[in-house]
């Protein structure tokens, strides 16, 4: 295998996750993975579970997956304040309620991680980070600190999710971590879905971001006319928070 699609932190976004599969279509991709996060803050968790199982698309376990396929009203996130903690409090228990059985099911089956070999190289997929599902790993890490996790790891390219913030970053030992960002709610100011393209001549790897256009507005305005905070579809036009 010389190329792998990964895209991952849908969460309940139907609209954005059926235009990012449309443009994998377009521009024939294939070997497709999910980080995860299938479910959480959007309105559409079954028809997302749904879609991934149809499909048989390899996925792991993110934090809400988690939460939610435990019926826990606890989503694994660091929230930043208490009105943020209040809202995803309202968006696990709103999740909690709406998703299937069925899905739950599914959820809480998936595995934690994902190793791969693509050209000449060993990859690692996760969610949040190898030690924990919900740990955050932002490219301003402290390079020492990714050098160790990846010595732990024992891989060259570390592929993760979580932040939704899409970044490469190629650290001294040559050794590589590549973000994917989010199809259903980007955090870097573009409301766009996104995903990633990983490609390997050997051992020389291609890191290739697309973004896609989708109906934000639409997504926006099914979270408004639910129980679901509004503030969500604010962000979801805004690509941030």
């Amino acid at each position: 295998m010389d190329q792998v699609t990964i895209f991952g932190d849908i969460h309940a976004n139907w609209p954005a996750l059926q235009a990012a599969w449309a443009d994998m279509n377009a521009r024939g991709l294939g070997y497709r993975y999910c980080l995860g996060d299938l479910v959480g803050y959007g309105t559409s968790p079954n028809e997302v579970i749904d879609f991934i199982q149809q499909h048989q698309v390899p996925t792991i376990m993110g934090n809400y997956d988690h939460g939610v396929g435990q019926d826990s009203d606890d989503c694994g996130c660091a929230y930043t304040n208490p009105f943020a903690e209040a809202l995803g409090k309202r968006s696990i228990a709103w999740t909690n309620a709406r998703t299937s059985a069925a899905g739950k099911v599914f959820l809480r089956q998936l595995p934690a991680n994902i190793p791969l070999k693509l050209g000449g190289l060993n990859v690692l997929l996760v969610h949040g980070s190898p030690r924990r599902i919900n740990e955050y790993l932002f490219e301003d890490r402290p390079t020492s600190s990714v050098e160790r996790l990846m010595d732990q790891t024992g891989v060259d390219v570390l592929v993760c999710g979580h932040t939704h913030l899409p970044y490469h970053k190629v650290l001294p030992s040559g050794r590589q971590v590549v973000n994917a960002g989010s199809v259903g709610k980007p955090k870097d100011g573009d409301p766009r879905a996104g995903y990633v393209v990983l490609s390997a001549v050997d051992t020389d790897l291609s890191v290739d971001f697309i973004r896609v256009p989708y109906p934000v507005e639409q997504a926006a305005s099914d979270i408004e006319a639910s129980e679901m905070p509004h503030e969500f579809a604010a962000m979801l036009r805004a690509g941030r928070g």
